[in-house]
């Protein structure tokens, strides 16, 4: 039996939805267990290499989710949600989005910068800035994310279970 009060409880996020969501999190726990840590690693030309190749990926793939995303998928936020947190929650997300391109964007120009001799400066320091307060800005925005998806774990709404394929809610749950 469905609880009245959940009124999207079988709202399901699509394979490829899911696939793209969790995908992202390996990518971008990746990204970070490999991160260089200091520009001079550049000098390396082929690890200047995989890393432009790296954010070229990354950001082809973030464009193929955002489209896909929102041409096919709903949000899982009940009906009766406020407009307040479906406005919250769509922020987030927009900002997740231009945070993550803010990383391999300024990523891939350090990369450039780099490859074309500019390795100290003002200007390379300003992009290395921006990439690093973009990396900073997707750490918070993830954990708002994690937050609000504990939230509504513990709400038992249906969102959490709409995308994540462990500590399902069950029927005593929505009941």
């Amino acid at each position: 039996m469905v609880n009245e009060k959940r009124p999207n409880s079988s709202r399901q996020h699509s394979l490829l939805a899911k696939i793209f969501h969790w995908g992202f999190v390996v990518l971008f726990l990746y990204g970070i267990l490999k991160q260089v840590d200091s520009i001079s690693e550049l000098a390396d030309i082929a690890l200047l290499r995989f890393e432009l190749l790296f954010a070229f990926v990354l950001i082809v793939l973030l464009a193929a989710r955002f489209i896909y995303m929102s041409k096919t998928q709903t949000s899982s936020l009940p009906k009766e949600t406020s407009a307040l947190q479906k406005l919250l929650a769509k922020l987030v997300h927009l900002a997740m989005y231009l945070a993550l391109a803010s990383i391999a964007l300024s990523g891939i120009l350090i990369g450039i910068l780099y490859w074309m001799g500019m390795k100290s400066g003002l200007f390379i320091r300003l992009v290395v800035n921006v990439h690093e307060v973009s990396v900073t800005a997707c750490y918070w925005l993830i954990g708002v994310h994690v937050a609000a998806a504990l939230f509504h774990r513990f709400k038992n709404d249906g969102v959490w279970s709409s995308m994540v394929p462990f500590w399902r809610e069950t029927e005593t749950e929505k009941a």
